[in-house]
Formats: C-alpha cells, structure tokens, sequence
C-alpha cells in the first residue's frame, strides 16, 4: 500500500496516468490501459489537489497535499507531511468505524499522494442543506461515527502503550494544529490579517471583540483543545467532511487528525448544522427543513450517547474507568458514564460556539452563508449564528439539553431573545 518515489511534483490532469500508471493499486482498478483513464480535478477545499479518476473500469479518487494553504497561496507555507497523517488517521477510523470511510489503496509519503476509494453517486453534506434535501439515517451515522472513533481511540478502550505512539505520532502535525488553534480560537476576538466579515456586522463584530466574558471562555476551550489529548479526532469534523446519497453517509477528509477532547469533533458538526439552521431563508424559506435540520442535530446528539453507552458497557478495556475497578458495581459505573456524558455535553457547547463565530469571522467561512447573494439577508442570518454561538461558549455550564438548546435557537431564529 505504501510507496515512495523521488523529488515531490504536484500532479495535473496530464500528468497522472504517466506517473502512476504502473502502480498496481490504480491498474488493478482502472486498467492497464492509461489511455481510457479519464482525470477531472475537482478539489473545492482549502489546502489540497482533488482528482477524480475513471475509466470503463471503474473509478477512484487521487488526493496530493500541496506544499501551501491552497486557499491564500504559497505565501502560507504548510509541509506536505499532513497527508501522512491523514493517511494514519483513515486506517484507524476504518478499523473503528468500520465502512464509514474510504479505503485507502495506495500511499505515497514522498508525493504526499492517498488514492482511495471514490464514493458515488454520493455528495457532499453541505450541498444537500442548501438544496433542502433529507438524507435517511444522517443522524444516526454521524452520532454513531463519534461514538466509535471517539471512545475506541481513548484510554476508555485502548491499551495504554499503543495509545501514547499514537499521541506522539500525531503530535508531529504542529502545522494543522496551530491552524487550528489560531483560527478557530484567536483570530475571531481580536482585528487579525486574514478576519474578514460580512458587510452589516461591524457593531456585532465590535460587541464581540470587546466582549470579556466571551474572550475569556474562548480561550478556556482552547487550552483544553491544546493540553486535553484524550482521543484521536477527526480535527476537522463539519458537513463538508460529509459525504450523502438520500439513504447513506460516509466521511471523509481527516487531515487536522489530533489527539483532543472528544467534544470538539461533535461541537464542530452541532455548530455547522446549527448555521445550516440559520442559513435556511438564503436558500428557500421551508419551516420544515429547518425543522428536520434540528431534529437531526438532536438525532446526532442521542445517537452519540447510546453508542457511547454501549461502547462504555461493552468495550471498556483501557486503563481509565477499568472494568475491575466496578466489579460487583454497576450502578457506579453507569454514575461515571453518566458524569462523562455530562463533560463531553458541555464541552461540545462550547467548541460548538467556538465554531459557529470563527465560520463567520475568522478566515474560512461555510457555503450555506457565503452563497446568500443578498448581503443583509446573509448578515442576518450570520448575526443570529454569531447570538447563539456566543451563548453557547459563555454559558455552556449552564445549558440543559439539546432540546433546549434547539429551543434556544428557534427563539434566535424568530428574534425573540434580547
């Protein structure tokens, strides 16, 4: 699976039958035959090339990290090693979450290049909330996805030594993790370089910056983020890490792979889904949908604990809450599971706040909002992200549940809070 060649070249469209067109992983799926290849770049992200590759034999998807943030350009350098470490991170989510993620065919560490499995007719999960289409079993998947790879990437499930390679060799991703760390959780609060912001925000933007309470639990949420390794996290968790037909969900792209806390993969796809929410009138007004994207936030949520509760009942075999330690028991191992589902709920408040300004904010912001042609229907919509996210960081300890918190929003979204 894994292969290495010389001086690192970017692929194009013209170039990758003759580069690697004698790897037996592509033949063995497209054919030997490099003149039926058909290559389509299609890479919509921020940081890396994306092609396509078919043929009458079938299709796959070719992956190559670029040498900087594709996004700003090469004056934002990043080393190509983040491939390596999506790489680690696909293998293990497979095992974990087992048909959840591509398969990985081949890898090559010099070239930064993943060829892997290329789902279809599938798209991307952002696309269908703009388009107000329902996928059958979303929530379900999602919230089973985080049970899986959360709790059977933790001290809660793997050995201890194991455990601790996979937390040095993932700390190594310093590049992605300062991204991180600098956008999500610094740039919004203060007047950075690369901020930028809707026209008609400028006095939420303001009462933000010069917001104590909300600085201040910000960057409570990012030294947990920085100093909590308590899982391997898909680092980058949103609807556009989502793959959907109307009845199937897969995920994909887990190249900010990181041990974190594991609240903040499921405060990451909670906030983007709750933007969704907010964005809905740029792209049809439809109380129904708006209604389905809240009942599925809610669905993630409780598919996420009753996996989680299995996994805890079922496969504690880590050195934390040790099986041993509650033999004879058990109403005291359900009152820790119980005060960890309580850490976790409110540690996802919050990282979901966190997410929801820094999408509107910071650099990288979310297509539901960005394709809202009309400006003060787009800033309308943002401003009532950026209420909730706000609340969601500064009072996430004294939050109730995700029906609530969905009240909260529905109050938002009406402009009946203050």
């Amino acid at each position: 699976m894994v292969g290495k060649s010389e001086k690192y070249a970017p692929l194009t469209v013209e170039t990758i039958s003759e580069r690697l067109g004698r790897i037996d992983a592509l033949t063995a799926r497209l054919g030997a035959d490099t003149s039926q290849w058909q290559c389509a770049e299609v890479g919509d992200g921020n940081l890396n090339l994306v092609f396509i590759v078919s043929s009458p034999q079938g299709q796959l998807i070719i992956k190559q990290a670029l040498p900087y943030v594709r996004l700003v350009g090469d004056s934002w350098p990043l080393p190509l090693k983040r491939a390596y470490f999506e790489y680690h991170a696909l293998t293990r989510q497979a095992a974990r979450a087992p048909g959840l993620v591509p398969e990985v065919y081949h890898f090559d560490e010099m070239q930064a290049i993943i060829v892997m499995e290329f789902f279809t007719p599938h798209v991307i999960l952002r696309h269908k909330l703009m388009a107000r289409q329902r996928v059958e079993g979303l929530a379900d998947t999602l919230g089973q996805f985080l049970a899986r790879t959360l709790f059977r990437g933790s001290d809660l499930s793997m050995d201890t030594a194991r455990r601790k390679r996979d937390v040095a060799l993932f700390a190594d991703s310093v590049e992605l993790n300062d991204i991180t760390e600098t956008l999500v959780f610094s740039d919004p609060y203060f007047d950075a370089e690369r901020n930028h912001h809707t026209k008609g925000l400028e006095s939420i933007v303001a009462r933000l910056r010069s917001d104590i309470d909300l600085k201040v639990e910000a960057h409570h949420l990012k030294a947990k983020f920085a100093n909590n390794a308590e899982t391997m996290l898909h680092g980058d968790f949103h609807t556009g890490s989502v793959m959907v037909t109307e009845n199937d969900t897969r995920v994909i792209d887990p190249e900010f792979v990181l041990y974190g806390p594991m609240g903040f993969d499921i405060g990451m796809l909670l906030g983007n889904f709750w933007m969704a929410y907010f964005a809905q009138p740029g792209h049809g007004d439809d109380a129904k949908y708006q209604a389905w994207i809240l009942q599925t936030i809610a669905g993630v949520w409780a598919a996420f604990t009753t996996e989680f509760s299995q996994l805890w009942r079922n496969e504690r075999t880590g050195i934390l809450y040790e099986a041993a330690l509650f033999e004879g028991q058990p109403l005291a191992a359900e009152q820790a599971l119980t005060h960890k589902l309580a850490m976790i709920w409110e540690d996802t408040l919050g990282f979901a706040g966190v997410e929801m300004i820094r999408r509107t904010l910071s650099l990288a912001h979310i297509a539901e909002n960005d394709t809202i042609s009309d400006e003060t229907l787009r800033a309308t919509c943002e401003a009532k992200g950026l209420e909730l996210g706000r609340q969601l960081v500064v009072n996430r300890a004294r939050m109730g549940g995700i029906s609530e918190v969905n009240d909260l929003a529905k109050q938002i979204n009406k402009g009946a809070t203050s």
